[in-house]
């Protein structure tokens, strides 16, 4: 009679020593990154004032519009957009997608907001579902709300950059709070360095036990629960340690879709964000690698982790465990749409790395 005993113990043997080997490969790249953004933050500049920002850079501040996508959101969509058009920068719009909600979203901003219709002349230049209505509000000129039929986050973007007339623009969630200097904040790099710079992404931080007035993050506090205090030390690491030292080494592949800052002209160069991706904020990031190193242009894509984005995180298994499906999802849609540039050595560190 065979004995299978020999062969379980060599097959436990063999996967042992390959999660070993896995945990020792990923802490070694953790270290890397470690010490690579601290290089990085030695030779950032000491953070400088928002006042002293205003003053530098207020005249030169290029214009940006702010994509908010929007999709049943009449609970918060109000208050949400009273907190964006409070934004300290000299020159922005808002741009709220209403994304085909079937609840009152876009009641809310028409009630809240004195929306009216009015005819705005658009170029077609990215694909997305049609457009029903264009409305501005008779109190603020920043405002304008894009009513449209449902179609996905990364198609309600697209509409949104084909609306937007601003060189710039600023993706975010309609439930995340920015500080009032992120804007001002993440503008530099376009400002210092126009000619390279293509996207930045700023700092995403977990709000979950803060005390959260009137659209804004009045008192900083640590969750109470579990769940979220574990992701507190997660997105720290995330985001001062790994996507800071990617953009010391220009090698950034993500840009939070809760917060990021395009060049218009780029993205709609490279076919804006993919409709029906799971991971359309990563799918841009890639893309936008590939056109730059196919067009042979030098450019730069940065994380810098001055400007801050308030975000709620999953506080249950449930909604965390949905969330992770999303982002592993999209993560594997990407990498295998983007194939053909892993260990090319046209793409460089990013084809590698």
């Amino acid at each position: 009679m065979f004995d299978w005993s020999q062969e379980i113990v060599l097959g436990a043997s063999i996967l042992s020593w390959f999660i070993i080997g896995a945990g020792l490969a990923q802490t070694a790249v953790y270290l890397l990154q470690l010490i690579i953004a601290a290089y990085a933050l030695s030779k950032r500049p000491p953070v400088a004032r928002s006042a002293l920002l205003w003053h530098r850079y207020g005249d030169v501040a290029p214009p940006i519009a702010l994509l908010v996508p929007a999709y049943n959101e009449e609970v918060n969509v109000v208050e949400s957009v009273h907190s964006m058009l409070a934004l300290e920068y000299p020159n922005f719009e808002v741009i709220v997608i209403n994304d085909g909600s079937k609840d009152q979203t876009l009641q809310r901003l028409i009630e809240g907001f004195k929306l009216v219709k009015f005819h705005r002349p658009y170029e077609d230049a990215l694909a997305h579902k049609p457009i029903r209505g264009l409305y501005s509000s008779l109190i603020t000129e920043r405002l304008f709300v894009v009513d449209k039929e449902n179609g996905g986050k990364a198609d309600a973007q697209n509409a949104g950059i084909n609306v937007c007339r601003a060189p710039l623009f600023c993706v975010i969630d309609g439930d995340s709070i920015l500080e009032p200097d992120a804007l001002m904040r993440a503008a530099q790099p376009f400002i210092d360095d126009p000619e390279r710079t293509i996207a930045v992404g700023g700092t995403i931080r977990i709000a979950n036990g803060s005390r959260i007035e009137g659209g804004r993050v009045r008192e900083v506090r640590l969750p109470r629960r579990l769940l979220p205090l574990l992701q507190v030390v997660e997105y720290l690491r995330a985001f001062l340690m790994a996507r800071l030292a990617w953009s010391r080494i220009n090698s950034l592949m993500l840009v939070s879709g809760a917060f990021g800052l395009f060049r218009r002209t780029e993205v709609v160069a490279v076919g804006g964000f993919t409709s029906g991706s799971m991971g359309e904020d990563l799918d841009l990031v890639i893309k936008l690698h590939r056109h730059m190193m196919d067009t042979k242009r030098r450019y730069s894509i940065q994380f810098i982790p001055e400007p801050v984005c308030w975000t709620e995180a999953p506080e249950s298994l449930r909604v965390l465990a949905r969330q992770r499906t999303r982002w592993q999802r999209g993560a594997l849609e990407c990498f295998f749409r983007y194939r053909s540039m892993l260990f090319n050595p046209r793409y460089g560190r990013v084809g590698f790395l």
